[in-house]
């Protein structure tokens, strides 16, 4: 898949994003406070969010810290960017800048940013070298890197249980592991590697098991689903209104065992890779 498709798909997906922010925001908060606390932001640095979406962890970040403290917010889609600042509005948050930019061409001048971030988007990169690239480009020598991708595919039944399902009705080829994906990094060390391969320092690699938890109910989690991913909305859209109806309700019956008091609350596991720029 190249740069213009994936991004045609993610401007696609974007009112979708924007649609369930706040869900996706509470499910991945331990995902945002691990990079956070990786991350050990000091007071009066600028951060650098690549591929933000729909505005996380930007607006958490820039929350938490002092107003002396820059965040500026990246993604490659404008209607990614309309959303996160609609809600740093909404928070009268004034420490965030919001640049359109693709990862791999970041418009900043060389040693600018104290730290940089990237939650949950180095695997979707159409050419994740040049991205890693340039964030060692742009961030100070000694300063951090902190990324986050998604762990092994078992260990996320928010993601199979759906495409086990859907395979039952959509015939889908075999995916190219190193294809932009989900799981494109989920492998231990192969994004720790790279990072090393690209002569990143003090390169780390730590598992973080979690809980993506958020109010709402089986039938809802179907649809959140169904809309963020442009994979299942194209495979969905080739269904007949039954096979979409009998899909639906496997979902929902099978994401039973996922509620516990009418909360859904499934187990996540992602790698979180740290480096810095050499000094």
């Amino acid at each position: 898949m190249d740069k213009k498709d994936v991004l045609r798909e993610w401007r696609e997906s974007a009112p979708y994003w924007a649609r369930h922010a706040d869900i996706v925001r509470a499910m991945f908060a331990p995902i945002t406070n691990a990079i956070i606390e990786a991350a050990a932001i000091k007071d009066g640095e600028v951060v650098l969010d690549v591929a933000g979406g729909s505005g996380e962890p930007s607006l958490t970040i820039a929350g938490g810290v002092g107003p002396s403290t820059l965040i500026v917010f990246t993604d490659a889609v404008g209607g990614m960017i309309e959303t996160a600042r609609a809600q740093a509005l909404d928070r009268a948050l004034t420490n965030l800048e919001f640049v359109q930019a693709v990862a791999e061409a970041l418009p900043f001048s060389t040693k600018r940013f104290d730290v940089v971030v990237c939650r949950l988007g180095v695997m979707l990169f159409p050419d994740p070298i040049s991205a890693i690239n340039e964030m060692l480009r742009v961030v100070k020598p000694g300063g951090r890197i902190v990324t986050v991708v998604w762990g092994a595919k078992d260990s996320n039944p928010f993601f199979h249980l759906v495409a086990d399902i859907v395979s039952r009705y959509v015939e889908s080829p075999p995916e190219d592991p190193d294809a932009p994906g989900a799981f494109r990094f989920a492998t231990r060390s192969k994004l720790a590697d790279l990072f090393r391969a690209l002569a990143a320092a003090d390169v780390t690699e730590r598992v973080l098991d979690f809980t993506l938890e958020a109010p709402i109910t089986p039938m809802q989690f179907w649809q959140m689903r169904s809309e963020l991913s442009d994979t299942l909305r194209t495979k969905v859209a080739g269904l007949s209104t039954d096979e979409v109806n009998r899909l639906a309700k496997e979902v929902e019956q099978a994401g039973q065992a996922f509620y516990e008091n009418d909360r859904m609350r499934f187990p996540g596991e992602v790698l979180i890779v740290t480096g810095t720029s050499p000094r």
